[in-house]
């Protein structure tokens, strides 16, 4: 990583409406906390395009909420530029990495992406970080339990890799 260039990560899910908005805006709260804001660049974006525009689901928005997170992004479709721009692509689950893997046109591109599941630690029995949105309350407190977990275990790993690259 460059001296005083940001990290910059993209979370990807289907629609991005339930878990890619979740992960950004808890990875986003997690840097801000740490005092890391100037070091890392946070978004999301959906492998579909049909909720481009539109705010999160209100059911994710309403269980982000109680846990301290607002979701204010608007869905957008991830695009070629996205390859370029971040340094780390991310899906939710395998579909997500597979459509990503087809839209990498290089061998580069195609390292950047990764699954959020292998970040997960405490539910291990998770490979993968599934959808809520046909599933009750139960399935949005599950995805804000993985995504917590998760995404403060990728930031320990970025921040030790920004450390010992210094």
């Amino acid at each position: 990583m460059e001296v005083n260039k940001k990290y910059s990560i993209l979370f990807v899910c289907l629609g991005n409406i339930c878990r890619s908005p979740a992960a950004q805006a808890v990875f986003q709260h997690m840097v801000d906390e740490r005092g890391l804001t100037a070091c890392y660049e946070v978004d999301s974006a959906g492998t579909y395009g049909g909720h481009s525009g539109d705010l999160p689901d209100r059911r994710m928005r309403v269980h982000a909420r109680r846990r301290g997170y607002e979701l204010t992004h608007r869905a957008r479709r991830i695009t070629r530029d996205d390859f370029e721009r971040f340094d780390l692509v991310v899906g939710m689950d395998n579909g997500n990495v597979a459509d990503l893997e087809r839209l990498a046109a290089t061998v580069e591109e195609a390292r950047k992406i990764v699954m959020m599941g292998d970040y997960i630690r405490q539910m291990r029995h998770y490979d993968y970080v599934p959808d809520p949105y046909y599933e009750g309350s139960e399935g949005f407190e599950l995805v804000l339990d993985l995504l917590e977990d998760a995404c403060e275990n990728l930031l320990d790993q970025q921040e030790r890799k920004r450390i010992n690259n210094k």
